[in-house]
Formats: structure tokens, C-alpha cells, sequence
């Protein structure tokens, strides 16, 4: 087949600051399945990604960690692309925001809006933090929720009653990286204006390149009336800084989707590109025949749908072919949670259990729809087992060590069954369009509909009945290579989603990568090699050891907001110490103190410095606990000290006290903290 489309296909970008979870990889995976698709039946296909590298949080962990920011998003990189990598998602580039070419298109497509009339300025009123002289975006504001009370919630919306409201309707504000109360400060942004393309979006989202769900609720939208955009953000920012206006950043949802271009211009001008005779216009200029294809979740419809297609079109660029958005991952049937062990990470998964098999469950669960998809470990482990291993594999295996012991490895000349043959190549057609059209639960289904009848086949043949019988020699050749042809349309077939199992198939049976149009032809006195297992039963005991280990994860990883209880079970324990009398404990001074603010002790892997209030005395205590908590959880908590403790010079200043703490160490470290009511400098007796 020629190539005779062009196409360019991405994802959502993966944010910078942490690992990929098996949440995230319902998108890669989808994405990657229609890609290699494509590219299978000849299609001129291309797929780029890279990570989303800019903004707060970024600085803020970065900070946190001791490292600057290019560190951490390097680091971070790496295991992006290590995890895709394993579970054989195949980008073709994978870049970063943080690059030279995002900063190029970036600064273009404002300075081209801009020019246009279609950026705005005006003083808006933000909250900000005094002490660490920085506006605080409103998931770093957590006070008291003006609608029902609860404590500790973020400044946009209340996870303990759902309700949303702004920042300056929280009761009791504080800044969640110094806990100081936030100062209301005015403060010059620049906007995009959306309003100005209302007629070109409306036509757009309505022109067949959103599923028909998202079309109508961006009606919502129009008919709530479009907004102004804010897309700068003050210093500091960890982005790429406006160039007319010093000290303001683009916001990172501008240069985020920017980085889809970024990326295939990096594509471009690589030695891999331009060998391919790439031209970045071709897929990106305003009158480009190609195809542009976005793969994202249904949270980011907004950004994507509306914002995106604005701003390419304020800026001479061609508009995307169409969004595809995704719904969410349940884990049996609830959302992922991590102290079920259902929160999983992508490497924790690697670390148990093949990859192949969640590629599969998750093509057999995926439609072109945005509605979210359950993965319910019980159904996992059955229809791996009955499908992938019972069905498709086993065809393989019951056929090939017949050919292998009684032929040499030689399959018969002819096809014992032309009628069964075609009817498998021309189910091609059906099961194309459904992986055309991201149908890859009906591609799945009819698949295995194929490999039962191909199973059924060789019942009806039994060639283990007419290996025993004299003068069926043929017969019994003629049985199990018609199974192994089979079984190679049915492994074509799936190697969209399968491409590792594929490749293995490949090798066994000694054939050139699997193309589409190659299914048709079958292997007629062909050799084949000798059968090993391409894949193995999943074994319920590494779904329990996946869940627990993802519990550990838990239990070891740095604390982001309140710390969680100790992990439960059996758990080493000190002896109790030689007795001592009343006398000597109370020669102890305990004290209730509050932590007014802690941060991390540059040069020191494990202190963080905590600075106390005693009741009106301030103590300042270097504590080694960075291993374990998240400085900026820690501001207000309540805990326990030993005022009487005599100081001690350290290089980092002087330690006026040591507040009390749980645990063998390293992460496992639990402050002690007093019962409600308790104020700092009360004594504990």
C-alpha cells in the first residue's frame, strides 16, 4: 500500500514532577495501538510527545529537592521515556517544553496574536505570599471551606463537600509552601482573547472533529459566553519568559500544547526527519493536507478544544484534524486509590507483571467514546488467561510441535481449508474499520471470535488423534499448518496491540514484520522455528504482590500533604529500653510547640530546619525528617519537642531542642503530634 496519508498524532504531555501511573497510560496506550495501526496498513504516520516542563509545582519540588529545576525535569524524563518505553509505547520523538524550539514557537504564536489584537492587559488582584515574595497559583492557598468548614482545603474546591469558589472565599487562607496568610496584590496580566474566534470555534468543534459528547458540552461554553484567558504568570515561574514584558512568564497551558509542534520540529531536524524528507509546513501551514490527530483526557478538553484551536488560528497555523478525548481509569470499580494499593505506578506494575497484558485489557475495554473504563483484576487475570494464552497462544503451541517433531519444521504446500482461510482475511476489513475508528474493543472481540473458530478447527482435525493413526501423515501436516496460518493472521491481526508478543511470533514463525497487506498471503512449505512460550498465564499471586507493593509506595514516598498512618502489619520492633524511675523522667521537659514554618537545609540530605513557637518563645530545630515530609505540609502542625534538651552546634546553626518522632528511619519516620485542644508550651506529663 502506498502512503497515502500523512499523518501526525500526540498525546497529552505528561507532567514533569512525577512518575506515570497506569491512569495515564489508558491515553499512551490507546494512542499507540491507532499508531502502529496505521503504520501497519503503509499510512505515512508519525507520533510525537514530550514532557510538560514549566510552572510552579515544578520550582516548588525542584526547591524541595535540592536540585534545580532542568535536573529534576531531566530526571523525570528519563523515566518517562523508560516506562513507555517498557510497556512498547513507540513515539517517534519525545521532547520537552522546556526546549529551545517551544520557546521559538511559543514567543511566535503570541508576538502573531499579539500583533493581531488578540492579547489584552489589565491589573487583576491575586493572592500572595509575603514570605516567600511569590503570587500563589490556587491549588498552593488551603484554608477552610466557606461552604461547609472543613479544614485544610485547597483555594479552588472542597474535597470534602465537592464545592468550588475562588481563593479569597477561603476562611482562614494560608500560602501552602510558607504558611503565611496571603496579602491580596494587584499585579499587571496579559489575556487572550478567546471571544474573538467564537464564529471560527463554533464552526470548528461542530465540523466532525470532536466525538459528539464534547461537542455539545463546549455548547455549554459558548453559551455561557467565552472568556478572557490569562496566560502570564509573575516571577518566580520556572517557563520561558514574555519578551516584551520582563518579570512575566507564559503560563505553562500556553506553551504546553505548543509542545506538539516543538517536538515533530525536533522530529524534523534530526537525522531521522530528514532521511524521512520531513517538512514541518507540510503538517503544520494553514492550507497543510495532512492529518493532525490529539489524544487526550477528558479533564484537558477545554484547553484543547477551544483555547488550542484558537490560538493556531490567531497565528496563521492549520487547526487540528480532530481531538479525541478519553475517560478515566477505575480500579474495580472505584477510583485508584492508594491506600487500597489500587494507585498504581507504571514501574510497580513492570516490576510484576507483563506488559502485554495490560495493553490488551485495556484495548478490549477502549471505545471511541469518552466514557471512563474499569480494570477489574479478577476479569484481567480470566481474559488474559482465557484469551491471549488460551486461545491465541495455544493455537501455536498445539500445532507447532507436531510440524516440528514429525516435519522438521516444514509446513504443508497447499491450504487445507481455503474457505475457513478466506473467511479469516476478510474479517481484515471489519476489524480495520473498527481500529480506524478507535473501536478497539468490537477490534478485539471479533479477533477473538477468529481465534475460537481457529481453536475449533483443530478440535474437529485432532491432530493428536492423527499422529497416533497410520497413513495420516499429510492429513496431520495439513491440520497444524493450516493452525499455524491461522494463528498468524489472528497474531497480525493483534499486533497493534500486542507488538512485543508480535515480534516474538515473528521469530518463531521466521517471517518479516507483519504488515497488513502481507496477512493475505499464506506461508505455504515454509519452515518454521521450534516453539517456545510467547506468553504465560497471569498468576493471581503477582496481582497480590502488585497491590502491595503499590501500598509500600505509599508508606516510602515523600509526604506531599497530612502524613499517612504508619503502614500496618508485622513490623520490626526495638526492645524496650533498661527501666528508669519517675525521678529521671521527669527531669524530661516536653512541650507542646507549633511548627511555623519548616524548610529544607541546603547542603544536608536529611534536615529540614523547623522554626517553633513554644507558647511565645521561638526555638529553632533542625530535624531529620526531610526524607519523609514535605516541608509546607508541615506549617501549623502541632507536635511534640524537648524543650530542656541542652543545644548543639551544628554547621547549619545551632539545634535548640528535638521534637519526638515514630519509625525505624528513611521514610518511615511519624511525628508525634497532641490530641485537639493542646496549645503550643503546655507541658506533657
Amino acid at each position: 500500500m502506498s502512503h497515502s496519508r500523512k499523518i501526525l498524532v500526540t498525546s497529552a504531555l505528561p507532567y514533569a514532577n512525577g512518575p506515570i501511573h497506569i491512569g495515564h497510560l489508558v491515553e499512551y496506550i490507546q494512542t499507540d495501538i491507532w499508531v502502529r495501526f496505521q503504520k501497519m496498513r503503509g499510512q505515512s504516520c508519525w507520533y510525537v510527545c514530550a514532557d510538560d516542563a514549566h510552572g510552579t509545582p515544578i520550582m516548588l519540588r525542584a526547591r524541595q529537592e535540592g536540585i534545580t529545576p532542568e535536573a529534576l525535569i531531566a530526571r523525570v524524563a528519563a523515566e518517562h521515556q523508560a516506562d513507555f518505553a517498557a510497556f512498547r509505547v513507540a513515539f517517534d520523538n519525545y521532547h520537552s517544553t522546556h526546549s529551545e524550539e517551544n520557546r521559538h514557537f511559543a514567543t511566535l504564536i503570541y508576538e502573531r496574536n499579539r500583533d493581531q489584537s488578540h492579547i489584552s492587559k489589565r491589573t487583576i488582584t491575586q493572592a500572595y505570599d509575603p514570605l516567600e515574595q511569590m503570587f500563589l497559583p490556587d491549588r498552593f492557598i488551603k484554608g477552610d471551606c466557606p461552604k461547609c468548614g472543613a479544614p485544610d482545603q485547597y483555594g479552588d474546591n472542597c474535597e470534602a463537600c465537592g464545592a468550588s469558589y475562588s481563593p479569597n472565599e477561603l476562611r482562614n487562607p494560608r500560602s501552602a509552601i510558607s504558611g503565611a496568610v496571603p496579602e491580596q496584590r494587584e499585579s499587571d496580566h496579559y489575556f487572550f482573547r478567546l471571544a474573538d474566534f467564537e464564529p471560527m470555534l463554533r464552526q470548528w468543534t461542530r465540523g466532525g472533529g470532536l466525538q459528539p459528547q464534547v461537542a455539545n458540552k463546549l455548547d455549554e461554553w459558548f453559551d455561557a459566553g467565552l472568556q478572557e484567558w490569562d496566560i502570564s504568570r509573575d516571577a518566580p515561574y520556572f517557563g520561558f519568559e514574555i519578551p516584551d514584558h520582563p518579570g512575566k512568564f507564559f503560563y505553562v497551558w500556553l506553551d504546553a500544547p505548543i509542545g506538539y509542534m516543538a517536538s515533530f520540529r525536533n522530529l524534523c531536524d534530526s537525522p531521522r526527519g530528514r532521511d524521512a524528507g520531513l517538512d514541518f509546513d507540510q503538517f503544520w501551514a494553514r492550507d497543510s493536507a495532512a492529518e493532525l490527530y490529539h489524544f487526550i483526557g477528558k479533564d484537558i478538553i477545554y484547553f484543547h478544544a477551544l483555547f488550542w484551536p484558537a490560538m493556531l488560528a490567531g497565528a496563521g497555523f492549520r487547526t487540528p484534524t480532530a481531538v479525541y478525548a478519553h475517560g478515566f481509569l477505575t480500579v474495580d470499580g472505584q477510583k485508584m486509590s492508594k491506600s487500597r494499593g489500587t494507585f498504581i505506578k507504571a514501574r510497580t506494575y513492570l516490576d510484576h507483571l507483563n506488559p502485554e497484558y495490560l495493553r490488551y485489557y485495556f484495548a478490549a475495554k477502549l471505545g471511541s467514546g469518552v466514557d471512563d473504563i474499569d480494570l477489574s483484576l479478577s476479569d484481567f487475570t480470566a481474559r488474559v488467561n482465557a484469551d491471549l494464552v488460551g486461545k491465541v497462544v495455544n493455537l501455536a503451541s498445539r500445532s507447532a510441535g507436531f510440524i516440528t517433531k514429525r516435519f522438521d519444521g516444514r509446513l504443508a504446500s497447499q491450504v487445507a481449508d481455503p474457505a475457513l482461510y478466506d473467511h479469516f482475511i476478510n474479517a481484515g476489513v471489519s476489524i480495520a474499520a473498527a481500529y480506524e475508528a478507535r473501536e478497539f474493543s468490537r477490534a478485539v472481540r471479533e479477533i477473538m471470535a477468529l481465534a475460537d473458530r481457529a481453536n475449533q478447527y483443530i478440535d474437529e482435525h485432532a491432530p493428536w488423534v492423527l499422529a497416533k493413526t497410520a497413513g495420516r501423515e499429510s492429513d496431520l501436516q495439513a491440520a497444524c499448518s493450516m493452525g499455524i496460518n491461522l494463528f498468524r493472521i489472528l497474531i497480525g491481526y493483534l499486533r497493534p496491540v500486542l507488538p512485543g508478543t508480535a515480534t516474538d511470533a515473528e521469530q518463531f514463525l521466521r517471517i518479516a514484520p507483519l504488515t497488513w497487506t502481507a496477512l493475505a498471503e499464506p506461508l505455504l512449505d515454509h519452515e518454521i522455528a521450534p516453539f517456545t512460550p510467547l506468553m504465560t498465564r497471569v498468576d493471581p499471586a503477582a496481582i497480590t504482590a502488585m497491590l502491595d507493593a503499590s501500598k509500600e509506595d505509599l508508606s516510602s514516598a515523600p509526604k506531599h500533604s497530612e502524613p499517612a498512618s504508619p503502614p500496618s502489619g508485622a513490623q520490626a520492633r526495638e526492645p524496650i529500653a533498661a527501666t528508669i524511675d519517675l525521678d529521671t523522667f521527669t527531669q524530661i521537659d516536653l512541650r507542646v510547640a507549633r511548627i511555623r514554618s519548616a524548610s529544607v537545609v541546603e547542603g544536608a540530605e536529611k534536615l529540614l530546619r523547623l522554626d517553633l513557637d513554644l507558647g511565645g518563645e521561638t526555638r529553632i530545630v533542625f530535624a531529620g525528617i526531610r526524607s519523609a515530609y514535605d516541608p509546607a505540609a508541615l506549617t501549623d502542625r502541632l507536635t511534640v519537642v524537648v524543650a530542656n534538651l541542652a543545644p548543639r552546634k551544628m554547621r547549619f546553626g545551632v539545634s535548640q531542642g528535638m521534637v519526638l518522632a515514630a519509625g525505624p528511619g528513611g521514610a518511615d519516620i511519624f511525628l508525634l503530634s497532641p490530641d485537639t485542644g493542646a496549645e503550643p508550651g503546655m507541658r506533657i506529663r
